[in-house]
């Protein structure tokens, strides 16, 4: 049999169900992993191992009365910028490090009633802000694939302990590429949903439209069976989707027709282009779909560049406004005072004025969309860069552009509100990851888990482990 840590939650949860194993077995062998591994790629920030053990003795007894929900017993992670009641929630500041929330969100509190166990929570740079993960409290997170380089981010936690089998998935956040900038730096799938499709509640906001919750996995199936349990609206969202009259699931056991692919690989901002690996990915990826009938036909990039100067005001009018006591200045990262001084100048006429240049935009542009049922883009423009690449300079002018240069891609779909997908088909001379990023029209999360479940199906990922995290 496999090494526990090499299954899916999909198939760890059938190993429960059929008592082949016990969850404190299953959540005991993940925590020593954890341990083991977990520091050196910076993966988490706090270790719930008591609690975890706890839960998981209270999942053996549900298993064994037959009552218990589909991923009961199933080891999984908490990003630290989700509120958790009763457990530490840094949002990787040092200015957090003590606080604990008293209220869950709906997406924890849906995980726990679907029987998953967390182990912790996630490590996260500060308030989620930048691409790459790095904080002042545990430091980077790293790539298993290379633990010289940053295992991308906001979600850089996460995606490092899916990809080293420290748990089978977990939840990250997505507002400018999140979830499937670290998917591809790790070698993993993430899956970011359609605007309205997570509640951000009760406590979180969705004032800008930017960001949603999703899911981060090894396999297709089980970031559809995680956003099935994350997909139900709540009282008070300010953009609810309804729950899906298919389970997302049910669509990634679906074949899809043969599809019209949009693809282009040029990005919207000036002087900055993918380089050979990402297009090395695109290129084998559009062949992939060519052979699976698809047909995949060359378009423009139709975002326009005037976007990213509107999103860099809605970017940081979100953190100038976030509820930071002003006595925490001194502590934060230099890129986090730049940000918020860069917010606190906007006023509100011009954040009003960005938000309906986005609307009315990103509006255009599924509109010029819709003769396509996908599209097709890199995830990032380069492979995973050192930590050191993406340390501050100093002048963060500088590191801003650094990151446009990583990822001139991902925030696009944030901005529109559409289905987004990292896709783990290439790797590098060097052995490191680089994904593909296949897109849906808004509300068509169901279609693009059947594509990509085609996809996986036709070159698979699962099996493909980094070098050093087998024991």
């Amino acid at each position: 049999m496999s090494e526990l840590h090499d299954l899916d939650a999909t198939d760890q949860a059938r190993l429960l169900r059929d008592r082949e194993v016990s969850s404190v077995e299953l959540v005991t062998h993940h925590l020593d992993r954890v341990e083991r591994h977990g520091p050196a790629l910076g993966a988490f920030v706090t270790v719930t191992a008591e609690r975890a053990l706890a839960q998981a003795a209270a999942a053996d007894a549900l298993l064994a009365a037959g009552h218990a929900p589909v991923f009961t017993g199933v080891p999984t992670a908490i990003k630290d910028l989700t509120s958790t009641a009763g457990v530490r929630t840094t949002m990787g500041s040092v200015a957090m490090r003590d606080l604990v929330p008293t209220v869950d969100a709906h997406v924890v509190r849906l995980i726990q009633e679907a029987g998953l166990i967390s182990l912790g929570k996630t490590n996260t740079p500060e308030f989620g802000l930048s691409s790459y993960t790095d904080n002042d409290l545990v430091g980077p997170a790293r790539t298993p694939w290379d633990l010289a380089r940053n295992a991308g981010g906001s979600s850089g936690g996460a995606a490092a302990a899916v990809a080293a089998g420290l748990v089978p998935m977990a939840q990250g956040s997505d507002g400018g590429g999140s979830i499937r900038i670290p998917a591809s730096s790790c070698g993993i799938f993430g899956f970011k949903p359609s605007r309205g499709r997570v509640s951000a509640g009760p406590s979180g906001s969705d004032w800008s439209g930017l960001a949603v919750d999703g899911p981060i996995s090894r396999t297709v199936r089980d970031a559809a069976a995680l956003l099935d349990v994350l997909a139900h609206p709540m009282p008070g969202d300010l953009r609810p989707l309804p729950d899906p009259s298919v389970p997302f699931a049910e669509w990634a056991r679906r074949t899809p027709g043969r599809l019209r692919i949009a693809r282009w690989s040029g990005t919207h901002l000036d002087g900055i282009a993918p380089g050979p690996d990402a297009l090395e990915a695109w290129e084998a990826a559009s062949r992939l779909l060519e052979s699976l009938g698809h047909e995949v036909v060359d378009v423009a990039n139709p975002f326009p560049s005037e976007l990213e100067p509107q999103f860099n005001v809605i970017w940081s009018s979100g953190i100038a406004g976030a509820p930071i006591p002003p006595e925490a200045d001194p502590s934060l990262r230099a890129n986090t005072r730049y940000w918020r001084e860069r917010g606190g100048r906007a006023s509100a006429v011009e954040l009003a004025r960005a938000m309906q240049f986005v609307e009315a935009t990103t509006r255009e542009v599924v509109t010029a969309l819709q003769p396509y049922d996908a599209m097709l883009t890199p995830t990032l423009a380069l492979p995973p860069q050192p930590v050191e690449w993406f340390n501050e300079s100093g002048d963060p002018v500088e590191d801003h552009h650094r990151e446009l240069l990583y990822t001139p891609y991902t925030a696009l779909y944030n901005m529109s509100g559409q289905p987004a997908a990292s896709l783990p088909l290439h790797w590098t001379a060097e052995g490191l990851p680089v994904g593909v990023m296949l897109a849906g029209l808004p509300g068509q999360d169901g279609p693009l888990f059947s594509l990509c479940a085609q996809v996986e199906a036709a070159a698979p990922w699962h099996d493909r482990h980094p070098p050093g995290f087998g024991g």
